[in-house]
């Protein structure tokens, strides 16, 4: 399983040497966009509208908008420097809580936690205290440049992180349009509606569940493969750059003018061989 951040936790004076592991993967389906007309995926290039050309990586520098068309540039350095003071900091639990205090809407993603050289019985003695007091610890971490809050708890025999949103990335439920405050309702059509939820009730078995839009689009590419309704898009026709090519040509009809032209010493060679012929 791919390492995808290596550093270490700590409780108190317990220090955890941790590595983190993608506890989840996206499996959807990707499709390219092709031009309808020859069946060749479509570019996508960096192009600077004021300047009218395509911009190189090297090119490119980060800025924040702060507002309309206004931005403050950051440099590669200030941010690489930022990213390395933040990450060269140990990641500390800060609280320990009940997980059901904490809402569904915050959480984000999953990581499985395994200990690093030396961490095996800190990492044991972490799991067994979570998993005995039912609670859940609280940190901070740096991910991919971006600090994150999250939450280290147990799943089944292993240590699990779960990055949680910061309450100001949760928006306002007052914001959301249309939300009724109250609705009159008759006590039969409640009690109809609770019958039916217990009747639709029963224990989560997550492997009931399927994406059976993945699977039916899966069958249909298959489908089509298998009766050879495939498209092979043309080799890419080179692109002659207008600019360059007319250099060349330049650079061409000049060099043929001074491999046309006798330098002075080949014309001096050539005079003193004519004259020692014309002696001899």
């Amino acid at each position: 399983m791919h390492t995808m951040w290596k550093g270490t936790i700590s409780f108190g004076l317990v220090n955890i040497p941790i590595k983190l592991h993608a506890a989840t993967e996206n499996k959807d389906i990707k499709l390219r966009q092709l031009h309808e007309e020859c069946k060749s995926p479509i570019e996508y290039k960096k192009r600077c509208p004021v300047c009218d050309k395509e911009v190189a990586n090297e090119e490119i520098v980060k800025a924040y908008e702060y507002t309309k068309n206004k931005f403050v540039v950051l440099d590669a350095e200030d941010l690489e420097n930022l990213k390395k003071e933040q990450e060269d900091k140990s990641v500390e639990i800060l609280d320990f809580v009940k997980l059901e205090e904490i809402d569904p809407i915050y959480f984000e993603r999953s990581y499985f936690m395994s200990p690093n050289d030396g961490g095996t019985k800190a990492y044991g003695l972490l799991r067994q205290a979570l998993s005995d007091t039912g609670k859940i610890g609280i940190a901070k971490i740096i991910i991919r440049s971006k600090e994150q809050l999250a939450i280290v708890r147990v799943y089944q025999n292993t240590l699990v992180m779960e990055t949680i949103h910061f309450p100001d990335e949760v928006r306002n439920v007052a914001d959301v349009p249309n939300v009724p405050e109250q609705t009159e309702l008759s006590k039969k059509e409640v009690s109809t509606a609770i019958t039916l939820i217990d009747q639709l009730t029963a224990e989560f078995e997550p492997e009931k569940y399927t994406d059976d839009y993945r699977t039916a689009l899966m069958e249909l590419i298959e489908a089509k493969r298998n009766n050879e309704e495939v498209t092979t898009s043309k080799p890419k026709s080179p692109q002659e750059n207008v600019s360059n090519l007319m250099e060349a040509l330049e650079q061409s009809l000049e060099s043929t003018k001074e491999s046309k032209k006798i330098s002075p010493k080949r014309k001096t060679a050539a005079k003193k061989s004519t004259r020692k012929k014309k002696t001899s």
